[in-house]
């Protein structure tokens, strides 16, 4: 058996020995979203450090735990904080969370993410749906050996953002009368921010946000089967644009402060699901 694979598979072992809950929808929660669970009629918790060999979020706001429970009615395994690349973890590690949900039983993968916005007709507090995204900046997780139990060798990127879910959400922006931005998402390494340069280059790539999480899951989401949809909350002005330094601390507090508003769309979102 893969060794990454075997990992996962001692991942949900652990999991299945508390509980036997099978959630319908995976979802993980970016920047600012922390606090999202209290929508949730919550059945179980399990924090990562629990899970033999799971990497645990270490980024300021990733609380690091799993929840399990319903909003509107379907059941949900929610990503408390994710992992990412530059907390330095193996790319197959980054990933683990996603495909261990899709062994839950979970079908669809909603992601949600804090960026940077790159279009300069996007400000602060904007909501972006993600149309499609921009890999050559991150490591692919399919890189090496096929895990054949997961998906097949080489998976169609065609259509990686199911059209059905994303239709499902604009009309739900549209009920609750929220702009909601359509766009391209890029995934850098991080943990810096990008220079002017690099933005101005992604700018010319078609790119209108950019941040440090979600291709890898969403690529990895693909490759198990998961449909996926995605939701973008543009928390600052990408460097170059913005005409003062980046902080983490202003990416949380523009999270925070749209929270109210972004975990209205997903729970309204998951509801017509």
């Amino acid at each position: 058996m893969d060794k990454r694979y075997e990992k996962i598979q001692e991942c949900l072992k652990y999991v299945r020995s508390v509980t036997d809950f099978e959630p319908e929808i995976a979802l993980i929660l970016g920047s600012g979203l922390g606090d999202y669970a209290k929508n949730m009629e919550v059945d179980c918790e399990i924090p990562y450090s629990d899970i033999p060999g799971f990497p645990v979020s270490t980024a300021p706001g990733h609380d690091g735990r799993f929840i399990f429970g319903r909003v509107a009615g379907k059941k949900l395994v929610c990503m408390k904080g994710r992992v990412h690349y530059y907390e330095g973890y193996d790319i197959s590690d980054v990933v683990l969370p996603t495909r261990l949900m899709r062994l839950l039983g979970a079908k669809i993968l909603f992601l949600t993410n804090a960026s940077g916005g790159v279009n300069k007709n996007f400000k602060p507090g904007d909501f972006m749906l993600l149309s499609d995204h921009i890999s050559i900046f991150a490591p692919n997780p399919l890189v090496g050996p096929n895990i054949d139990e997961l998906g097949v060798r080489f998976p169609d990127m065609s259509h990686v953002y199911d059209p059905e879910l994303s239709k499902k959400i604009k009309e739900t922006a549209d009920k609750l009368s929220i702009d909601l931005k359509e766009g391209i998402y890029a995934q850098l390494t991080g943990p810096s921010y990008e220079s002017p340069m690099e933005i101005r280059m992604l700018g010319q790539l078609g790119v209108d946000a950019v941040g440090m999480s979600t291709v890898v899951e969403a690529i990895a989401g693909n490759h198990c089967g998961f449909r996926i949809c995605c939701i973008s909350c543009i928390c600052n002005l990408a460097a170059g644009i913005a005409d003062h330094e980046l902080t983490g601390e202003e990416v949380i507090e523009a999270g925070k402060a749209a929270a109210p508003l972004f975990e209205k769309l997903v729970t309204n979102s998951i509801e017509v699901f």
